[in-house]
């Protein structure tokens, strides 16, 4: 399913590609963005429509990968077409929903600076907002696996895919919290103003670095929120059956490392500057790979690992 997963990968950064590009208008953008959706729902490539996307969107790329991406999405769709209809029907179902997140960050924040600073109402709109970008993509994960690997035939498809939902809003709100302050100074403010608001703070509060402490309280709260989810992920990851090692440690991976991202989130002293990246040292990116290898992806190592790390955390 190596094709099919890394397929559906560019068309989803195409997309990404589509919404950043922050030298047309917002607009424009979300007229590409429904088109480029289009291309989903025929039964053939519509030439014409990705001709237009690519000479508007094209000539703004600074990143060359992204303009050569942009300029050969006419292969990409070409061989999208090719494969079997039950693959077919599932990106093009991800790729109806995907987009959609992106359209609420064009659509929600209407300012690219700290000037204009903008933030989702409630913890509804953040939840609607990260399975959009990320745990659809759990779910869309969980029927392609399923499809295509004997080993899972005895999983229940509707099931998991919801546990897979929450596995990817986890690893979607450890972005957002590890993201804050730069997300801050680009006018968009992730953390819902109800729960600022019990905080008796505002949005443009978390613009000054001495807020840390009054905010600290609303920041544990949506630790613990990717921790929860995280924890299913960890369900997920370990109900993968044993002898399916490359499978499990895709899922395991990205779980610890949240995990260690969020242990750096919940302890970092200056986590309201945007100069600050808060990153997972190389060093330790290497114990997470080699003691899960070297294991097999043994889940008595690996469960030890992550109960270590929500200690910490939570």
């Amino acid at each position: 399913m190596r094709d099919q997963m890394g397929l559906a990968y560019l068309f989803a950064r195409a997309a990404d590609t589509i919404a950043d590009t922050d030298l047309i208008s917002r607009e424009e953008r979300l007229r590409y963005l429904d088109q480029f959706r289009e291309q989903f729902t025929t039964h053939h490539v519509q030439r014409g429509d990705l001709q237009v996307l690519q000479t508007a969107l094209g000539p703004h790329q600074t990143d060359s990968a992204e303009r050569v991406l942009l300029q050969r999405l006419d292969e990409c769709l070409a061989l999208y077409h090719e494969f079997e209809p039950g693959d077919r029907e599932r990106i093009r179902w991800l790729m109806g929903l995907l987009p959609d997140g992106m359209v609420m960050d064009l659509t929600c924040f209407r300012g690219e600076s700290a000037q204009d600073l903008t933030a989702f109402q409630t913890l509804d709109e953040l939840d609607r907002y990260i399975y959009y970008v990320a745990g659809c993509v759990g779910e869309f994960w969980t029927r392609m696996v399923c499809a295509h690997r004997p080993a899972m035939t005895r999983w229940d498809v509707e099931k998991m895919s919801v546990v897979g939902v929450r596995f990817g809003k986890g690893l979607q709100l450890t972005n957002i919290v590890k993201d804050i302050a730069r997300d801050l100074h680009h006018g968009r403010c992730y953390v819902p103003e109800q729960l600022l608001r019990e905080a008796g703070l505002t949005p443009s509060d978390l613009l000054n670095h001495d807020r840390l402490p009054i905010f600290r309280p609303v920041l544990n709260r949506l630790i613990r929120l990717a921790v929860e989810h995280l924890d299913q992920g960890w369900m997920y990851a370990l109900a993968i059956p044993r002898f399916e090692i490359r499978q499990r440690l895709s899922c395991m991976w990205p779980i610890l490392l949240a995990g260690e991202t969020l242990v750096r989130v919940a302890t970092a002293p200056d986590l309201l500057d945007p100069a600050v990246n808060v990153k997972v040292p190389r060093s330790v990116v290497y114990r997470v790979l080699a003691l899960t290898t070297l294991t097999g992806a043994c889940g008595y190592v690996g469960t030890a690992y992550w109960g270590r790390l929500r200690k910490q955390i939570v």
